[in-house]
This record gives structure tokens, C-alpha cells and sequence, in this order.
């Protein structure tokens, strides 16, 4: 999930939406297309206050917003009155540590408000009486066919008049969970591309894959240990350079858990080739 936006990201995103270009921007505010450019660049911290006025007043959002003090961006004066929430929800909302833009792009969504029907159906119990009408029908045309048949309940319309019957709590506990389930499967679609969401591939799947492929080398047992190790570092050994090989070597004969991984005294010794490949040599 992206954290808060910047400055910046606020700005940009601002004039994206208006589906404006710098040029066309620059020309309806008056301020240079290159300050906008440069307000608009991550490492860029200077913002005149003239500029953040002006651009608030465009934009039509507070420059409390622009400045990330408030995520208010279209009603940024709204009375807590007409969001009609109680005492104990302005609590939760104002000190809770929760993910605050999530729960906003929940109420957003285009399937909460079917959400929240559903809710609030199940609660108050509105479908009850309709159910149990329902559910009472068919019992009675069962017991009746029941009663014709001679008592046999092993038979396939008794047993379709029997699960036809809908449990109430069963039934809207499902649709209510599928609701919210749909609604947070689009949510985390959107949020595929975001910088703070997990890589599509699963890093432990990745790690495991590599460190069987060290267990499948074809060399000495001090290599395959090297081999593993970087795995689950995530470094490459055949990637390594020569220069990079020798330093690593060097920090990894000083770990307690690897001690003289390869050994100087011992008869294998490495040399790194152009390209990082690694080959054994014999000491004369």
C-alpha cells in the first residue's frame, strides 16, 4: 500500500487529472512551465508560497492539502455534522493506527453502498419473516410428500425441498463476506503497481529455487556452501567479478558459521575468469 502522498505526487497527480501538460498549465496559472516542472520533481523542496496559493486556488483544493497536512482534497471545510458519524467513530477515525487511505478507497468503492445494504439487511434482520414464510413453504410440501411416499426420506425431491431451505445467517453472512471480498480484490488490483506492494514473484520461492540449484552444482563442497549462502543472500554467484569474489571471501572467513569456507591450505582453490565464471585449479 503507498504511504501519504508528497508534495510533489499531490501536484502532479492534480494536473494529470485536469488532463493538463506543463505548457498548458503555465499558461492558465502564469507561473513558468519550469517552476512547475521543478515542483513537480522529487528532489525538488522549495515551493513559494505565491505558487502554492495560486495552484490551491486552481485546482480548487486547500493548500493545507497540497502540503499533505490534510487528505481533504474537495471539502476541506466539511462540519463533522454532515458526515454523520457518533462520537465513538470520530474517535477511532481520529486516534486509531490504522491505514486510513484504505478505508477511504473502501467507502469509495462503487460496491459499497451494496456492501453496507446487505449489512445493514442482515442486521436489523429485514429478510427474516420473507425467509422463514419462504423456508416454512417448502417444510410443508415436504412433510406432505414425505407422508405420500411412505416415510422415505432417501429421495431426490424431498431431499431438493430440504437444502432449498435458506439459512438466513448462513446465506448473508456469505453474500456480506463476498461483497467485501470483491471490493478489496479491486482495491488490491489497483494497487498492483504501487511501490510498497509485494513483486509478483514470492521472494521465498525464488530463495528455495536458488539454493536447490546450488545443491545441484556439479563441484566441490566448498563451493555448493558458498553457492548457498549467497542464495539466500540473494546474490548471484557466477555473477560475482574476481575483485568481488576475493572481497567477499575475505568477510565471509571471519563468520563464525563459516569458518575457512574455502580453505587456503586445502588443495581447491578458485580463479575468477572474465565474466565471473569460477574454475578449480590444482596447487603444484
Amino acid at each position: 500500500m503507498q504511504p501519504k502522498l508528497t508534495i510533489q505526487e499531490r501536484l502532479k497527480d492534480l494536473r494529470v487529472e485536469c488532463g493538463l501538460t506543463l505548457e498548458q498549465l503555465s499558461a492558465e496559472t502564469d507561473i513558468s512551465k519550469s517552476a512547475l516542472g521543478k515542483y513537480e520533481a522529487d528532489d525538488f523542496k522549495d515551493i513559494s508560497p505565491f505558487s502554492m496559493v495560486e495552484l490551491a486556488k486552481f485546482y480548487g483544493v486547500s493548500t493545507d492539502y497540497l502540503l499533505g497536512l490534510t487528505e481533504q482534497k474537495n471539502h476541506p471545510n466539511t462540519e463533522l455534522d454532515a458526515l454523520h458519524l457518533g462520537d465513538d467513530a470520530i474517535e477511532v477515525l481520529r486516534t486509531s493506527n490504522f491505514n486510513h487511505r484504505l478505508l477511504s478507497e473502501l467507502i469509495c468503492h462503487k460496491d459499497f453502498q451494496r456492501f453496507m445494504l446487505d449489512a445493514e439487511i442482515y442486521v436489523d434482520r429485514i429478510a427474516d419473516m420473507r425467509i422463514k414464510d419462504m423456508n416454512a413453504v417448502l417444510e410443508a410440501v415436504r412433510q406432505m410428500a414425505l407422508m405420500k411416499n411412505g416415510g422415505d426420506e432417501n429421495d431426490l425431491h424431498l431431499r431438493t425441498l430440504e437444502v432449498a431451505q435458506i439459512r438466513e445467517d448462513e446465506y448473508f453472512g456469505s453474500l456480506i463476506a463476498d461483497d467485501l471480498k470483491g471490493i478489496l480484490r479491486d482495491i488490491r488490483s489497483e494497487h498492483r503497481p504501487d511501490t510498497m506492494t509485494a513483486d509478483e514473484t514470492s521472494l521465498v520461492a525464488t530463495v528455495q529455487g536458488q539454493l536447490q540449484d546450488a545443491m545441484n552444482f556439479e563441484g566441490s563442497s566448498e563451493e555448493k556452501k558458498i553457492r548457498a549462502y549467497l542464495a539466500t543472500i540473494g546474490l548471484d554467484y557466477d555473477a560475482l567479478t574476481k575483485e568481488e569474489f576475493v572481497s567477499l571471501i575475505g568477510i565471509l572467513k571471519k563468520s563464525k558459521y563459516m569458518k575457512n569456507p574455502i580453505s587456503q591450505r586445502g588443495k581447491a582453490q578458485f580463479q575468477t575468469t572474465y565474466g565471473g565464471k569460477k574454475r578449480r585449479k590444482r596447487k603444484q
